[in-house]
């Protein structure tokens, strides 16, 4: 009897110089990948859990009044939101005296740079998200030409950097304008800055999350049904959401819950 049939979880003992878990027949792999996928709904479960104490977190009012550089001259933390709601600002290091200036900015920061989504789907949750570096604009512009970036993008003119913890290392801070002031709701640096980036990852950090009814928010925040919402990038400012057709689509499919 062949040896390999004989032993359906025989070892592979090393596969380009690296040693590879057991080989095994499509049933045993399946059996493993079911028993994987309990824990992964369980983190699942976890991480929902976690951005719904998010949105309970206290907020912070902010006081002072922070003026920003943008393509169009001075601008404050306000008009940052750009017209919507909230607002997440990540503090990205290009400047003199970063490793790859004046061409570029920090590999880490462009790695996430590059990792942006686009932006209609925040905004259309009434969220914007910013850049901001203590590049003169010039320099910002010139670099975004290269890179391909589209994000809005500011230069830091005073103490916002230190104020919100991102002086000596990057992070997303996250902000609500409520009754005509603004707050603080949160900040996220180090190792989970490297999550960031899709649309879901932006919008489970801000106060008012997703916005989807299957989520544990407090009352009266706004929720809307899960993917209704949903357009092509092109598309959100052109017609009604949620489209009626996109609805049935939905509902033929049978809308996970």
């Amino acid at each position: 009897m062949d040896s390999n049939k004989a032993n359906d979880t025989h070892q592979h003992k090393e596969s380009h110089g690296v040693k590879a878990p057991p080989i095994v027949s499509p049933e045993l792999w399946e059996a493993a990948l079911e028993q994987m996928l309990v824990k992964e709904k369980a983190f699942v479960r976890a991480r929902d859990a976690l951005a719904a104490e998010r949105r309970r977190m206290p907020w912070m009012a902010v006081e002072k009044p922070y003026e920003f550089e943008g393509p169009h001259g001075k601008v404050s933390l306000r008009d940052l939101f750009e017209g919507r709601r909230q607002l997440i600002i990540y503090r990205a290091f290009f400047e003199p005296g970063v490793f790859g200036w004046p061409e570029h900015a920090c590999r880490g920061c462009s790695l996430g740079a590059d990792q942006v989504t686009h932006l209609a789907h925040l905004n259309a949750r009434d969220t914007t998200l910013a850049y901001a570096s203590r590049a003169p604009q010039r320099d910002i512009e010139r670099l975004k030409a290269r890179m391909g970036w589209k994000m809005p993008w500011y230069t830091i003119t005073d103490s916002f950097d230190a104020d919100f913890g991102v002086d000596e290392w990057h992070g997303h801070n996250v902000f609500i304008h409520d009754g005509g002031k603004v707050f603080r709701t949160y900040l996220i640096n180090t190792r989970g800055d490297e999550a960031m980036g899709t649309t879901w990852s932006y919008l489970d950090i801000t106060p008012l999350g997703r916005q989807e009814t299957w989520e544990d928010s407090p009352t009266d925040y706004p929720q809307t049904p899960p993917y209704k919402w949903w357009n092509w990038h092109d598309n959100y400012d052109t017609e009604a959401t949620p489209n009626p057709k996109w609805v049935a689509v939905l509902s033929a499919a049978g809308e996970a819950n």
